[in-house]
């Protein structure tokens, strides 16, 4: 099923994103926690977790992503792991 840009919402079922095009930006050595993320027609991303393709993807626009991607890469979000 293609939906359209103007149908694409945040929380709907990754499923009516297609099977297509999913990626695994990294996978864990435990398998399964990972989270899959999609570049949608309009530039925006859309990320869901690997363990339930069916449900809800979360819909990020290039900027969110990129300031995500940042973060990270800059340790911001390292307290959220941290053991």
């Amino acid at each position: 099923m293609r939906v359209t840009d103007e149908g694409v919402y945040n929380g709907m079922p990754a499923r009516d994103l297609g099977d297509q095009g999913w990626e695994r930006p990294w996978s864990g050595p435990n398998g399964g926690q990972c989270v899959e993320a999609k570049r949608l027609a309009d530039g925006r991303v859309a990320v869901r977790q690997s363990a339930d393709p069916a449900g809800p993807a979360l819909i990020y626009t290039p900027e969110e992503i990129a300031a995500f991607v940042r973060g990270i890469k800059e340790g911001l979000a390292d307290h959220l792991v941290a053991g």
